[in-house]
């Protein structure tokens, strides 16, 4: 990786994943106790704990904080800086004791998701990357997908959403569809090329992309709202869904969907 204008950035991040690891080594994925939030989203206490540790060591005076886990201060919206974060994205897989889950940490500067560190404690992988100086993974370099067509390439999709059959219009289409947890996680493996592309129809806050979004941008994909580029630290950070791809898949994957689009958008 390039020298980074962001590289006091990327060393906080890389040092809240080391204590991200540190707590996720005090549980055992599929044996945890487990709350419930409105809407039936899990939590644990390894959520709480992570996010404690992550503001410890990204936070300073003059940034913003958003996460899935800390009350909204809404002081963030005054800051150029702000942190988006997920300390665990895919708690129902972690409870389940699926290794798909992840920590997902953001730098969003002016609204613009610019560096970025995801990592899957299970699988024991590393994403790593800024808009300057591109993306690693497990510590070398790598790039989004170069494939150039839609036929035969795979697509990761939401775990939960597969489950709920909303990917049945998707069952005759010319990729191939590989249902997985966390959205986070299915950005970053994008990110570095293991897959080509991720997408959901289905509105996702900030904080499930941001992270995510940024290793795209890092490593020269494509990513995007399913209405417009994707800004953050907005006010209401939901957004609509999510369109993530190589490079040379971006028109061929927009003319697939646009019919699915405009379906979407009239529910």
């Amino acid at each position: 990786m390039k020298e980074s204008s962001y590289s006091s950035v990327l060393e906080r991040i890389e040092a809240a994943l080391a204590a991200a690891r540190e707590i996720f080594a005090r549980f055992t994925p599929g044996k945890i106790e487990t709350e419930y939030k409105s809407g039936h989203d899990p939590v644990t206490e390894a959520d709480r704990a992570l996010d404690i540790a992550l503001r410890k060591n990204l936070l300073r005076e003059d940034e913003g904080w958003l996460s899935e886990e800390s009350a909204d201060d809404l002081s963030r919206l005054n800051h150029e800086r702000v942190w988006v974060v997920d300390p665990l994205d895919g708690t129902r897989e972690f409870v389940q004791g699926i290794p798909e889950f992840c920590v997902s940490i953001a730098m969003v500067e002016r609204g613009h998701p610019v560096a970025a560190g995801i990592c899957n404690p299970a699988t024991n992988e590393n994403f790593m990357g800024a808009i300057d100086c591109g993306l690693t993974y497990n510590g070398a370099s790598a790039r989004a997908s170069q494939r150039s067509q839609l036929q035969g390439a795979i697509v990761l999709a939401s775990r939960s959403e597969t489950k709920r059959g909303e990917w049945q219009q998707f069952q005759n289409a010319p990729f191939k569809i590989r249902p997985m947890g966390s959205v986070a996680y299915k950005l970053a493996r994008v990110s570095a090329g293991l897959e080509d592309i991720t997408f959901t129809l289905t509105p996702k806050n900030e904080w499930d992309v941001a992270g995510g979004a940024a290793l795209i941008a890092s490593a020269g994909g494509f990513v995007q709202t399913l209405s417009s580029p994707l800004t953050c630290n907005s006010k209401d950070p939901l957004i609509d869904g999510l369109i993530a791809c190589g490079p040379f898949l971006k028109d061929e994957l927009l003319q697939f969907l646009a019919p699915h689009l405009q379906a979407a958008s009239k529910k």
